[in-house]
């Protein structure tokens, strides 16, 4: 293993002062220490985003990297082939490998992405290494240089990180705990209470293992991976079925990721569709990494984009007057909730009881009994 400060050294030493990505806990260390240390770090909305700031650092002239995990390599792939292999930017890209060696040894969402890494760079005809956990320092230095040589030839060079390769830092600031805020437990609670009846679909991370421990039911979807597609998933299930309410748990980062789907479902206008964003400002699941949030008017966004009904709500009461009326008038609805960071044990995936195939026909099952 090398630690975060030998990973973030090295890259300075080789002259790359800018970097961009997408949260991923394997590559939390560096990340924080980008951050604690005041480095050109851009934290992307998505991964293609992120590979495109960084093409932007290149072409004016600035030695760029990105970090991101396996995962979300699909949403990188139009800017890397369409812009950054088009036009030949030596952007080094490191991903994290979820799902690999053994797919039977992580989460389920990483079961098919995992073992196809390495064919699809070399489909691509991309350079890339591969960073064990049990090598050490010398030998990410190699890879570096053979990166760096890859680099000025004009190719994109991967290096692919094996879970427990980099280190985590000691001594960064998390975020603050605002007592003022609701907990997400609290938000998620008086969301179930009162919306009974509608199928519910939460988003991946902490959010669906909360839902998953508060208030279980077969009329929960619970998102495993796919990060920002909950509001897209809950959009075609409220056009399927209009005559059921959906309710739709999204967190900040999600959100974020995808904000185009806003102006979708503003376009689309489902009227029995109600969107709930937890905001704690960030990426809770990798390690803290801070969303962007801070800038964005969830309400605001939404309003502009064609929701009918939009809300900002900080209390319990305000939640509940919002879901009241929210599920008995016409949508689509909004409110961001302002949340404060978790603490204390989290609960387990519900695919650790479940199969992701069980919550599936369940959740069909619900949604259609109203068909038979």
């Amino acid at each position: 293993m090398i630690t975060a400060q030998e990973f973030v050294d090295a890259l300075e030493q080789r002259g790359f002062t800018a970097s961009s990505g997408v949260p991923c806990s394997h590559f939390g260390g560096p990340i924080a220490l980008l951050g604690e240390h005041g480095k050109e770090y851009v934290p992307a909305a998505n991964e293609g985003g992120a590979l495109a700031v960084a093409a932007g650092f290149s072409l004016a002239g600035r030695a760029s990297y990105i970090m991101l995990q396996n995962s979300g390599l699909g949403n990188l792939i139009n800017p890397l082939t369409s812009l950054v292999m088009t036009y030949r930017l030596p952007v080094l890209t490191f991903v994290s490998m979820r799902g690999w060696p053994d797919p039977a040894d992580d989460e389920p969402q990483h079961e098919v992405m995992g073992p196809l890494c390495h064919p699809l760079l070399d489909t691509l005809g991309l350079p890339h290494w591969t960073l064990r956990a049990d090598e050490d320092v010398e030998r990410y230095h190699a890879v570096l240089d053979a990166a760096v040589d890859e680099s000025k030839a004009g190719r994109a060079p991967f290096v692919l990180v094996e879970r427990g390769a980099v280190g985590k830092a000691t001594g960064c600031g998390t975020a603050a705990d605002d007592v003022d805020r609701m907990t997400s437990v609290e938000a998620i609670r008086i969301v179930r209470e009162r919306a009974k009846e509608a199928a519910v679909i939460s988003t991946t991370g902490y959010t669906s293992r909360e839902v998953f421990a508060e208030a279980d039911g077969p009329n929960t979807f619970y998102m495993q991976g796919s990060m920002g597609h909950a509001s897209a998933l809950a959009l075609g299930v409220a056009l399927a079925k209009p005559a059921r309410p959906v309710v739709v748990l999204d967190g900040d980062g999600a959100a974020l990721m995808h904000l185009g789907t806003l102006s979708v479902i503003g376009d689309q206008s489902p009227t029995n569709l109600v969107h709930v964003v937890l905001d704690n400002g960030i990426h809770e699941s990798t390690g803290g990494q801070r969303t962007t949030s801070g800038t964005t008017s969830f309400p605001a966004v939404a309003k502009a984009m064609g929701y009918r009904h939009v809300r900002q709500c900080t209390t319990p009461g305000e939640l509940d007057s919002f879901l009241h009326t929210a599920l008995e008038s016409e949508g689509p609805h909004l409110c961001a909730v302002p949340t404060r960071p978790r603490s204390g044990a989290v609960p387990p995936r519900a695919t650790s009881a479940l199969s992701a195939e069980e919550i599936k026909k369940r959740f069909i099952r619900t949604v259609t009994e109203q068909d038979a």
